[in-house]
Order: structure tokens, then sequence, then C-alpha cells
């Protein structure tokens, strides 16, 4: 017997929105919640499984940054797509009051609010990507072009 997998907020999104995707489950390690940790678990490779990271600009406010496992934000490069002059990734603490996903389970998808979203460009690379589904032990698989539309993103050049 399959055990069911319950909804989040992102999955029920795309639902909405008639996108497809998959919803793959993965064994969270609590001391590792890395990207990489994902990519093995899932048996895929890193550079396609994407990280989501809440930043504050000092002149538009919050925004969404989505990267590459295996790849470190440009601060620089996210200040100066989302019209700041600076960027800083936000407290952990104020992670889940914010958008409704802890560290390890934040999905670009279905937060509380909103948000400003740019996505790494080198999500064109690939037929399918990995998002966080905004728990920690489940993943989405979706078509880099239903992420971009289903969270109204602008891709860009945002990893050092």
């Amino acid at each position: 017997m399959k055990e069911k997998i319950s909804k989040t907020n992102a999955a029920r999104m795309l639902d909405k929105a008639k996108i497809a995707y998959r919803l793959i489950p993965y064994q969270v390690d609590e001391e590792d919640l890395s990207a990489t940790h994902v990519a093995a678990s899932l048996g895929q490779d890193i550079e396609q499984v994407f990280k989501t990271l809440v930043l504050h600009g000092d002149k538009t406010g919050h925004l969404v940054c989505v990267v590459p496992g295996n790849q470190e934000i440009d601060l620089k490069k996210a200040a100066k797509v989302s019209g700041n002059k600076r960027c800083e990734m936000i407290a952990v603490k104020e992670l889940f009051p914010l958008t409704g996903y802890i560290r390890g389970g934040c999905s670009p998808l279905g937060m509380k609010k909103k948000f400003p979203t740019y996505i790494h460009i080198t999500l064109e690379d690939f037929e399918k990507i990995y998002v966080s589904a905004g728990l920690r032990g489940l993943q989405i698989e979706i078509a880099p072009k239903d992420l971009v539309s289903a969270s109204n993103a602008i891709l860009a050049d945002l990893t050092a």
C-alpha cells in the first residue's frame, strides 16, 4: 500500500492553476537540511534541485530567490535585479511568520503572501526541476516553465 502524501499549499496552488507536477517524498536528515542531501536522496543532479531563499531589500522589502542547490546567492546581483541597493537574507526566525514555511521546507509557491520572485536562469537547462513542496521531506518535480508561470517569476543570474 502506498503511503498517502498530504497536499501542501504549494501543491494546492498548482492544482488550482491546473499545472502538472509530481510530489516526491524523501528521507529527512534533521542534521543535514542541505540541497546536496535532498539531491542525493532523490537520486537527482544537484543542479536540478533548487533552494528557495527569502531576502529583504532596502527599497522593495521582501523577495524570494530560487537558486540551484550547489550554488550560493550573490546578494549584489539579487539587489540589482530586484531594484534594491542592498539585499540580505532574512533571519531564520522570521521565515515562518513571513512565509508559513520552515527552514528546509520553504517553497517558492503558496507562501502566506506573494513576494517578487526571481529564479536563476539555469532552470531553463532542464526538462524537470525540483523545489520544496513546503514541507521537509517533500519535493515538487515540475517543468521549469510551469514553475516560472506559477510563481510569476523573473529569470535572472543570481549566483556568485
